[in-house]
């Protein structure tokens, strides 16, 4: 009957500090791929003169480990629009947004939804105090 308590307690315990690992996990492999098409975005820049507004006209598609837990997308804005980009004033931008689903969801309300821009700006939309505790 101990050795029942003993592990019943250990599984309480282990049991939160594991889920948090994986939700930790997910959201670094979705952080990841967002840095990977920021870095595609950058080469796209340079080839066709304007950001890309959808990861087809970057020829990415996003990993099943990512897909599976993260929707990722990218927007763009122009001075003047093109392609799929926005007209905005200014300089051309990006975001590329990853916004949990499912379990990842319900399980990081801590981070939410995480994005990063073209000057390397990383924002979150949870409850946690400071940028720096979800990337």
């Amino acid at each position: 009957m101990i050795t029942v308590a003993v592990i019943g307690i250990l599984a309480a315990v282990a049991y939160p500090s594991y889920t948090q690992y994986i939700v930790r996990a997910n959201r670094s492999a979705a952080q990841s791929f967002m840095y990977s098409v920021a870095n595609k975005q950058e080469q796209y820049m340079l080839d066709a003169r304007s950001y890309a507004g959808a990861l087809s006209e970057l020829s990415v598609t996003v990993p099943a480990e990512v897909s599976s837990k993260y929707t990722v997308t990218v927007s763009c804005t122009m001075p003047v629009a093109t392609g799929t980009c926005t007209a905005v004033a200014g300089t051309p931008a990006y975001v590329i947004t990853g916004t949990p689903t499912g379990t990842q969801l319900a399980n990081d309300a801590k981070c939410g939804t995480v994005t990063l821009n073209q000057l390397g700006t990383k924002t979150k939309s949870g409850t946690a105090s400071a940028v720096t505790d979800c990337w």
